[in-house]
């Protein structure tokens, strides 16, 4: 971001407020605690006259007290957006951001006055300059939003390039939040003799030196063909700043955000609501889990093994290539719970596939499965090789279940969004019903669900379910 725009949606207006509320405050505060202190001697500490408990000079020591609160308010009040210009200013949020912002200054310097030690601060100024800076905290954000809204002389002389219509909602926005422009008016994209228009985009440089325009919106609704690049280097050209409005159609689950990357602007539209920091939270838990599941189930897979190749030929270890997140390839690991030609039987059973539009193959009495097998299937003792798939990162703990290559053919496009996290051992569907779930949409569901609403607590939840359903045998088969 350059060095000129990194405070471009920062109220200064709002931040100057506070500072002089914040001043206003301490004088109060101290001419208020200095006439309660002659009126109830003993009561509180305040010696503002002798100065004998904070040396000779009690008011700047006071003075230091009411600077250090305020920088730390402003600061958490900066980084909690109050300050932004587009935040939407509805009163519960306003009173909600102060008071999140005044207790965080109010605790870090109470830990500050703590670890410095020796210092005797005075009941009474403090308590009446805490409730002085608080309620005017609430007067300062106010008296802003008023000054701003009021006053037009100072705001941008702005036009809106696009449908009148399609910029309601957008206005609505604007009016909400304390950023203010003076609206000239508005440039229909194409000639037309509907009212209300000053022209069309064929004669906007005409439009913004008979004006007197300082910026210029464009809506970018549906394209409509515009070439948005000449607009734009016309406008910064004539020093006129030009902002473009994205409001391109989004599913509802799409979160958003702006970033730069150099003098790059970049808007990222995405659907897993997993960060870096909840993926670092996650993988540790996996990593955790799959140690703590590993040495806890190691003499059950022992006799698992042992069971396993007595009861039929073949390998003790099943391990199939699955498709992972976002379509990468791992071989994710079972105890074999079947015939050693399962996979060549498979199609032959095709018919007999329980799930609907053949998305997934599940079938209550499929003939390929062991003796041994059907045993560790109902006890879900077959996954417990999946926990070194967890360990090494290819699946998760929790997550979805991983499909097979020939499951991922048929797969239509919003299947996919099923496969953008890392697949897991247990999860939703497993834990709302396993195989009583028939349908694949349906699956496709409550993975997604599972996605929109993921939090560590969740991962815990479904864990939970899970070890209860494995030991009441509940939907495996």
């Amino acid at each position: 971001m350059g060095k000129f725009n990194k405070g471009a949606s920062t109220n200064l207006i709002h931040i100057i407020s506070d500072c002089l509320f914040s001043l206003l405050a301490f004088e109060l505060a101290l001419l208020s605690s200095c006439t309660f202190n002659y009126r109830e001697a003993g009561t509180f500490a305040l010696e503002c006259i002798s100065g004998t408990k904070h040396g000779s000079n009690p008011t700047v020591f006071y003075l230091v007290i009411t600077i250090v609160f305020t920088v730390i308010y402003l600061l958490a009040s900066k980084e909690s957006r109050l300050y932004n210009v587009t935040t939407f200013f509805y009163t519960d949020r306003i009173i909600r951001l102060i008071s999140r912002s005044f207790f965080i200054a109010f605790a870090v310097e109470a830990v500050l006055i703590f670890y410095i030690g020796g210092v005797r601060l005075s009941g009474g100024f403090y308590i009446l300059y805490l409730i002085y800076m608080y309620f005017f905290m609430i007067a300062s954000a106010f008296l802003v939003r008023y000054t701003i809204k009021k006053n037009k002389r100072y705001s941008l002389r702005t036009l809106f390039v696009g449908d009148i219509k399609e910029y309601d909602k957008f206005l609505k926005f604007m009016q909400k939040g304390n950023s203010n422009i003076n609206l000239v008016g508005y440039v229909s994209e194409w000639p037309t003799s509907e009212e209300g228009y000053l022209g069309s985009l064929e004669n906007l440089e005409h439009i913004i030196h008979e004006q007197g325009i300082d910026q210029v919106y464009m809506l970018n609704s549906n394209g409509k063909g515009i070439d948005f690049q000449y607009y734009l280097n016309l406008c910064v050209e004539m020093g006129v700043t030009f902002r473009l409005v994205m409001c391109e159609y989004v599913k509802q689950f799409a979160y958003s955000y702006v970033s730069s990357i150099g003098t790059y602007p970049v808007i990222t539209w995405h659907t897993v609501s997993l960060n870096v920091g909840s993926r670092a939270l996650k993988r540790i838990m996996d990593i955790f889990g799959s140690l703590v599941g590993i040495i806890l189930s190691s003499p059950v897979m022992l006799l698992t093994a042992i069971a396993i190749k007595l009861d039929s030929p073949g390998p003790v270890i099943f391990k199939q290539e699955r498709v992972g997140q976002n379509g990468r390839h791992f071989f994710m690991y079972k105890f074999r719970s079947m015939c050693k030609d399962a996979e060549a039987m498979k199609a032959k059973l095709a018919k007999q596939n329980e799930m609907a539009g053949g998305f997934m193959f599940k079938m209550h009495d499929d003939p390929r499965i062991t003796k041994v097998g059907r045993f560790i299937r109902k006890t879900s003792i077959d996954e417990l090789p999946q926990f070194f798939n967890v360990l090494l990162g290819s699946m998760s703990l929790v997550g979805t279940r991983p499909p097979t290559l020939d499951e991922v053919d048929k797969y239509e496009r919003n299947h996919w969004r099923r496969m953008s996290i890392k697949p897991g051992i247990t999860g939703m569907w497993q834990v709302s019903g396993r195989s009583s779930v028939k349908n694949f949409d349906e699956i496709v569901q409550l993975d997604t669900e599972y996605i929109d609403k993921w939090s560590i607590f969740l991962d815990i939840r479904i864990l939970l379910l899970t070890v209860v359903k494995v030991f009441k045998r509940d939907g495996a088969c």
